[in-house]
């Protein structure tokens, strides 16, 4: 289970906060590590040091220049969020997203993404609603400010704990296949090209109209068939709709 969980780093800007990540990952036996258009160089003694002895997680990070090509291959992506948004997204804990990790990941192909922000100021909204779901670390009101490297650790604990239990539970039989990140992205965007045909959705005046499909699309966690099912729907729908006078 838990060389199937990502830990993706976008913007991180210290190179010491790269490698407090990779340490606390190798604590608890995860390995797979992506940055984000980082703002530093991420392989420095700096960095190495900090590992302290998990380097190889440093060395062997993958590097991206957008999250999507982080997370293309996910079926759950989970974004760390300390700040609330102007559009409510569904929130967890750290205790309630370690739960959820078995059955997310009984799957055939499932892979689950944990997405952190910028040191000075975390994820944007445009990210977290790429986001299936976000978690909240119930720190400190008054002091809710956590270190990156010390944020990963409570959800690479929590991850740990709820492998730990699974191995002492009977095997799960695997469900459908979930679709992935890059495949919902390709029916946001079919989404969106059929509903502007149809008249339904003027881009200049959005409302929101699409971030709120979105919440409701990841909230649902379509299958791989389900989603091709309303994609289908949607290329119909798209030959029906009368040509548009752009003129």
């Amino acid at each position: 289970m838990l060389d199937r969980i990502r830990i993706v780093l976008i913007g991180t800007s210290h190179p010491g906060n790269i490698g407090g990540v990779a340490r606390a990952m190798h604590n608890m036996g995860l390995a797979d590590l992506a940055l984000v258009a980082p703002r530093c160089e991420p392989v420095t003694a700096d960095s190495v040091s900090r590992a302290s002895g998990a380097d190889h997680l440093v060395n062997g990070a993958r590097v991206v220049e957008t999250l999507e090509q982080a997370v293309a291959d996910c079926t759950l992506v989970v974004g760390a969020s300390a700040r609330s948004r102007t559009l409510p997204w569904p929130m967890i804990t750290p205790r309630e997203l370690g739960g959820r990790l078995p059955a997310e990941l009984a799957g055939d192909g499932a892979r689950v993404a944990l997405v952190f922000g910028r040191e000075d100021s975390g994820l944007t909204n445009a990210e977290l609603q790429r986001c299936h779901a976000h978690v909240h670390i119930p720190t400190n009101p008054d002091f809710s400010s956590l270190n990156l490297a010390a944020a990963v650790q409570v959800l690479a604990y929590e991850c740990r704990l709820a492998w730990l239990a699974g191995e002492e539970a009977p095997a799960e039989e695997p469900g459908q296949a979930l679709a992935t990140h890059e495949e919902l992205e390709h029916y946001f965007a079919h989404l969106e090209r059929t509903l502007i045909a149809i008249g339904f959705h003027d881009p200049a005046m959005p409302r929101q109209l699409m971030a709120r499909l979105r919440r409701f699309t990841l909230r649902a966690r379509p299958e791989r068939m389900e989603l091709n099912i309303l994609r289908g729907i949607l290329s119909d729908t798209e030959k029906l709709a009368p040509p548009r006078d752009d003129t």
